[in-house]
């Protein structure tokens, strides 16, 4: 009960900012809560009977981390998470008091958390997780981590933590040149080098100016894709299924939960039970989500750096219409805008966001048109719906994390749960 008058402050505080500010109230209270009950958080992590497994890398974090959650709990486990947009310290205050009873406790046999790069060893040095998984590390935020090798850095750091197993992706030499460094034998998981080929920048991994290492041999690697359609090999098991998102890179984060859910659960690992889970998973929010807003279909694309911008743009079907672009206050560096092939948007309906003068005048560059730019984000938004909707039946926004919070905010999608797949 020592942690009652913190974590009821908390809650008040939440309470109050989401009154004023719906489907926000998240970073201030867990912010509030570290300063005044920082010991809370050590104690809830603790808890779990079975302990914890972090999920962690430059991208792919929240996807995988869905998709081994889901696997789980379709095993039967009761598998407490955080939500994908609170995996930095303050964020997982934040979910304390969102998800915790009043005295600290929070749900479930075994945690499985998406952890911020840059936080991730905090969290590992408060609670030693039992598996980490490491996905990748790309040229992302380089405002933040200054080079990738940095990012390397901590997560060779946090991979040291784990106390049962780290499973890498033998794909990417990052994850080599971490391997070496760890005391652990490290689980890999990995795709095919002929599908590597299926987007013309491969996985988008940052370089390591260094001389390539061979990639280790795996069982556990991802042998086919056909569209959506994906197939898995896990040594003598195969996993067919469709996946929830278009393109090579969700193939990887795919692979990359298989491999932990296999570690985690042993000889309970059922593939057919897997292979039911993932045929029927939605995708994350914004990660390829296609929804119903307005009377209107509309898929929702979220671009985070170079290369997701770029896959993402890759993966586009030929006959996308009516497309949205913004970019907002997150691309603090927006230089990085001009390093992405944007050929394939040919016709651009509106473009918007803080940073829409950088990205219309990139688009040009590249040959695009572009009906309207409209510099008020809501204004952009209204504009937007009362276009006719295309011929291929939808619309499709892409946009950057800032113009996605604020979007999803002013449409009313404000529960990063309520996806379905359609």
């Amino acid at each position: 009960m020592r942690y009652l008058p913190a974590l009821l402050i908390g809650r008040l505080l939440r309470a109050l900012v989401r009154m004023v500010r719906p489907g926000g109230g998240s970073a201030l209270p867990g912010l509030v809560l570290s300063k005044i009950a920082p010991g809370v958080l050590k104690r809830a992590l603790s808890a779990f009977p079975q302990g914890i497994y972090l999920v962690s890398g430059s991208a792919g974090k929240s996807t995988t981390t869905k998709m081994l959650v889901a696997i789980l709990r379709e095993h039967g486990l009761s598998v407490f998470t955080n939500p994908s947009t609170a995996n930095i310290n303050q964020g997982f205050y934040s979910t304390l008091i969102q998800l915790g009873s009043l005295t600290g406790r929070l749900p479930g046999e075994v945690a499985v958390l998406e952890v911020d790069e840059g936080h991730a060893l905090t969290i590992a040095k408060l609670v030693k997780p039992k598996g980490v998984v490491i996905l990748n590390v790309t040229e992302d935020q380089l405002d933040r981590f200054v080079d990738p090798s940095l990012v390397r850095d901590k997560l060779t750091d946090l991979a040291q933590e784990a106390t049962d197993f780290v499973a890498l992706n033998a794909s990417d030499q990052n994850m080599l040149i971490l391997a070496g460094s760890i005391q652990l034998q490290p689980t890999w998981f990995s795709i095919d080098h002929s599908l590597r080929v299926l987007s013309e920048i491969g996985l988008g991994y940052a370089p390591t100016y260094l001389d390539a290492l061979d990639e280790p041999v795996t069982e556990n690697l991802v042998v086919g894709m056909d569209g959506r359609k994906t197939i898995v090999s896990l040594g003598s098991e195969r996993v067919e299924f469709n996946l929830p998102n278009r393109g090579v890179h969700f193939a990887i984060d795919a692979v990359a939960a298989l491999t932990g859910a296999k570690k985690i659960l042993q000889s309970r690992f059922d593939p057919t039970v897997a292979e039911k889970c993932l045929n029927q998973l939605p995708p994350v929010f914004a990660r390829g989500e296609l929804r119903e807003v307005r009377g209107q279909l509309v898929e929702f694309n979220l671009v985070q750096n170079p290369p997701s911008f770029q896959l993402n743009l890759d993966y586009l079907p030929d006959d996308a219409d009516c497309i949205f672009v913004g970019i907002g206050r997150d691309v603090h560096d927006p230089s990085w805008l001009w390093t992405v092939d944007t050929e394939k948007l040919d016709h651009v309906a509106m473009v918007a966001g803080y940073n829409a003068a950088e990205i219309t005048l990139k688009l040009r560059a590249g040959g695009s048109i572009i009906d309207e730019v409209v510099y008020d984000l809501e204004e952009a938004i209204e504009k937007y719906f009362e276009l006719p909707v295309p011929p291929v039946g939808y619309k499709t926004v892409i946009f950057s994390a800032d113009v996605m919070r604020r979007m999803r905010r002013y449409l009313g999608l404000t529960n990063p749960e309520d996806v379905s797949r359609i």
